[in-house]
Parts: C-alpha cells; sequence; structure tokens
C-alpha cells in the first residue's frame, strides 16, 4: 500500500493544487513513485490522455511534477461547468450527462465506488499518493454524502494538512474557523497547516502563528513565500487575468465567460516580449498584435457574450487593420459563419451566426471527440508562411463537428488522415481544434516573429523550449517549498520516516 498525505484548504484558491505539484516533485527527488490524486475537480481547464479520456489540468501539472504521464485515475469526476447551477459530468474521462447542481449531489453517494477503485488502482502501483482536496472541508452544507475532502480522507484513512492564504487576508481567523466547523474525528485527522503566499517579515507573523498553533492545538509546518511561477494554475479565480506585463507583443485574449483551457497560453505568457492580456472591452484590444478567440464550454453562449459585449465591433475593426486572428477550439467555432446546436447539447439555443471570418459552420453532436494529435502545418499563407511543414502537437477535445465551405483550406494534415482547422483567403486568420498548440515552440516563435518583423523588433531565431522551461520551475517550486517547510516531519506524518 502506498504511503499517503492529503492537502485541504480554508477556501478555494489558496494553493492546494501547487503544493500538492511540490510534494509531487520534492517525494519524486528522493526515488519514490508518486502519484497525484484528486477524486472531483471543477475546472473548465482539462487535458486529453494518451488514451482519449478526459481530466482536469491540475492533475497533469502534479503528473508532470511526479515525472509520469496523466492518468485517468488521479482524477475520476471531472466537471465542467456549462450554466451557473449546471456542470457537464465526466466520469472516468468520459461524458456522463450534462446534471445541475441539485441533481449532482443527488448522485454523489453513487460515486463513491467510482472514487475508490480510481484510488485504489493507484494505491498498488505508486510508493506515495499526494491528495489534494477541493474548496474547503468546512462548507457544511456538503458534508453529506463528501467525496472529496474529509469524506475522501476517511475512505482512504488518508493525514491532512491544511493550507490556508495569507496574501488575501484573514488567515487565522480561516484556519480556525474551519478546524472549529469540523467534527472532533475530522480535527483528528488534521495533523497540521501551511501557511502559504506570505510577503513580508516572519519575524512579524511568529506571535500570530504561536497563538494559533495554542487554539486549535495544530503544529505550523511551513510558511510558503509567494510564488511567480510559470506553472499552469487550475482555477478560473486566478491573477493571470489581472497580471499587466511589459513586452512589447500585446496579445489580446477575448476574455469568455466560459472560456476554457486558459492554460493553452502560458507558454505566450512566458515570452519575455509578450504581454498576454484577457480582455473584456473595445478599448483594452486596442494596440493588439494579435487577437485570440480561446476554447469554450458553451460556444453559443460565449457567441452572444461577443455581440452583447461589441467585442465583435472590436474584432472586425482588428481584422481591417490587418491584425492576425487566432482561434482555437470554440473560438475556432465562433469566427466561423454558424453555430448551431440541434440536440441541445450545450445550450437552449439551436442557433447563432458566428463572426463570419472564416467560410465555416460548426454542428453540436451528442457525442464528444478526445484525442491526443500531431501534425503538420499545410497553411500556404503568406502571412504565416514560416508556419508551413512545422509539425504541431495538441489535443483534441470539442463536441462540434466543423464543416469547410467554399474557398476555405484546413491548417494541419493529422497524422490520422483527417484534416484541422482553416484559413481565411488573405491568410491572417486561423482557427484550430489543437489544445496546445502554442506549447510546440516553433509553431509559437514563428507566429511571433512574424508579429516582430512587422514591428520592427528583433526575431528570436531560437525558440526556447517550453518543456525544459517547465521543469525548471518544478524544481524551483519544490526547491522553495523545500526551504520554508518542515518536509521531515511531514515524511513522519505519513510514516515515511
Amino acid at each position: 500500500m502506498a504511503k499517503k498525505i492529503m492537502f485541504q484548504g480554508t477556501a478555494s484558491s489558496v494553493g492546494k493544487s501547487i503544493i500538492s505539484a511540490a510534494f509531487c516533485r520534492i517525494f519524486n527527488d528522493e526515488g519514490l513513485k508518486v502519484a497525484p490524486f484528486k477524486s472531483q475537480n471543477m475546472a473548465l481547464n482539462s487535458y486529453v490522455t494518451i488514451d482519449g479520456k478526459e481530466m482536469g489540468r491540475a492533475q497533469v501539472v502534479q503528473a508532470e511534477a511526479s515525472r509520469i504521464a496523466p492518468m485517468v485515475e488521479m482524477n475520476p469526476i471531472l466537471l465542467k461547468p456549462t450554466s451557473d447551477v449546471g456542470s457537464q459530468v465526466i466520469i472516468n474521462g468520459k461524458v456522463y450527462k450534462n446534471l445541475n447542481a441539485k441533481n449532482y449531489f443527488d448522485m454523489k453517494v453513487k460515486l463513491k465506488d467510482i472514487v475508490l477503485r480510481a484510488y485504489n488502482s493507484l494505491d498498488s502501483s505508486f510508493d506515495v499518493i499526494v491528495i489534494e482536496g477541493a474548496g474547503s472541508p468546512a462548507e457544511i452544507n456538503l458534508r453529506g454524502n463528501d467525496i472529496v475532502n474529509m469524506g475522501l480522507a476517511e475512505m482512504v484513512d488518508s493525514p491532512v494538512i491544511l493550507i490556508g492564504d495569507i496574501d488575501c487576508g484573514g488567515v487565522f481567523a480561516s484556519l480556525y474557523g474551519t478546524v472549529m466547523l469540523l467534527s472532533e474525528d475530522e480535527r483528528a485527522r488534521i495533523k497540521g497547516f501551511l501557511i502559504n503566499k506570505f510577503r513580508g517579515d516572519i519575524e512579524i507573523l511568529k506571535p500570530g502563528i504561536k497563538m494559533i498553533e495554542q487554539k486549535i492545538n495544530k503544529p505550523c509546518l511551513g510558511v510558503i513565500p509567494y510564488m511567480d511561477l510559470q506553472i499552469d494554475d487550475e482555477d478560473s479565480v486566478t491573477n493571470r487575468f489581472i497580471k499587466k506585463n511589459n513586452g512589447e507583443i500585446v496579445i489580446g485574449v477575448i476574455n469568455l465567460p466560459y472560456m476554457s483551457n486558459f492554460t493553452d497560453f502560458t507558454a505566450l505568457e512566458a515570452e519575455q516580449d509578450v504581454s498576454v492580456r484577457y480582455v473584456y472591452n473595445e478599448k483594452e484590444l486596442l494596440d493588439a498584435d494579435l487577437v485570440i478567440i480561446p476554447g469554450s464550454k458553451n460556444t453559443i453562449k460565449d457567441m452572444q457574450y461577443v455581440f452583447n459585449s461589441n467585442l465583435d465591433k472590436a474584432i472586425y475593426k482588428k481584422r481591417k487593420e490587418g491584425i492576425p486572428i487566432i482561434g482555437i477550439c470554440g473560438g475556432y467555432q465562433i469566427l466561423g459563419q454558424e453555430i448551431s446546436d440541434p440536440n441541445l447539447v450545450e445550450s437552449a439555443c439551436t442557433s447563432i451566426n458566428g463572426l463570419s471570418l472564416l467560410n465555416i459552420k460548426t454542428e453540436m453532436l451528442k457525442e464528444k471527440q478526445t484525442k491526443q494529435v500531431t501534425g503538420k502545418i499545410i497553411t500556404k499563407s503568406q502571412v504565416f508562411q514560416s508556419l508551413d511543414n512545422n509539425i504541431v502537437s495538441g489535443y483534441e477535445i470539442h463536441m462540434g463537428k466543423t464543416e469547410l465551405l467554399e474557398n476555405t483550406s484546413p491548417i494541419i494534415r493529422l497524422d490520422d488522415g483527417r484534416y484541422d482547422g482553416a484559413v481565411s483567403q488573405d491568410g491572417k486568420v486561423i482557427g484550430t481544434y489543437l489544445h496546445g498548440i502554442f506549447d510546440n515552440d516553433e509553431f509559437r516563435n514563428s507566429i511571433l516573429n512574424v508579429i516582430r518583423k512587422k514591428k520592427g523588433l528583433q526575431d528570436d531565431s531560437t525558440a526556447f523550449s517550453y518543456k525544459e522551461l517547465k521543469e525548471k520551475e518544478y524544481n524551483r517550486l519544490a526547491q522553495i517549498v523545500k526551504e520554508n517547510c518542515d518536509v521531515r516531519a511531514i515524511k513522519k506524518i505519513m510514516e515515511l520516516e
């Protein structure tokens, strides 16, 4: 049986995912075979495994930190919100159905066996399992049939480390309130706490740590400093939407309400001369050198948002200025003539006009396409001529089937014989279904060099390796956490020592 540790938080976005990733790398560095686990993930950022199954990106990051391939057993249940009260439920990597919050809550008791089977498959194959909770264990209205926080800790008999976020304020109150709202048995599972995202003089913090240790009778196992890392984050509640870079190349990503896979742009954000801006209005798009329309979990609703917010006018203006426009997955569909949903797969609307910047039309189907793919760029575009023959890989996650209409050419010939994407006749508008396409170093560099040349900037003839950058960041994350956390105490809690 594997040794295990579970990281729970006083709230969402306190850093559970990133701290879990740190310990995946720390334990793996010690020669242990490590797997991450999160029973239920709610996120619009997802990934497709080699066998075509869909899972949350957070566990993909943790798997990479563990130096292993992601497996759907690491995240057996994924909820992808389609509205304020409903989600697409994905079980063991495949779509189950769309459910509202109440119906999903009612079926949670049936999901326990699914969660346990997934966990047990890892338990028999790994030395250590690093488990991540969701939200807060003190959400007492959700305690019945809980499968992700204390309920899961009980199911697999795991000790728990509680994480509090000092950056948002009230960390002592949140630690105290969380512990006090738990039952005695649940409190006993918490073996200590971490304070995350600290900035300032730790000597000033120490009296508060001593007082809270006495009040909750739990030791502080570390104070982790605020870290600015180039690692994919999970939550839509993320500072990437407000963070401003100073790069000379401005990329405007349309901030759709149901944006999916904003992790597609992490590699672009790592470029030194690039500023990725998530835009809400025409003003924020004025100086953009490239416009990207991202993926969407509800393409029709997001298309309505683009029209209602007048972002369509801003996009048309950039088109007239000759600025390149790229659509990914749902963004690719939005660039077309029409999006239809006759089976009401994603929304209650059966059809909507697109931006008509590509001569394509899309119909939503009942079956989701989930597949890792590789192919060759065949744009024949005068604008992006340097892209031709580039080999790219990525993954497809979409319900829609897109048809190319008159005078429209695909941009990628896939290795499985299919074609992907479309390009406008003047070569300035491109669409593709491939998530992760900007992770391809040569593709990303070719796109940026076209813009660099237009702006009179120096070409970057050698693309940096995004894969190598991620490895350095995982190592840096692990080192920072090791230096600011009592790893030995945590290993004793896990009975690793």
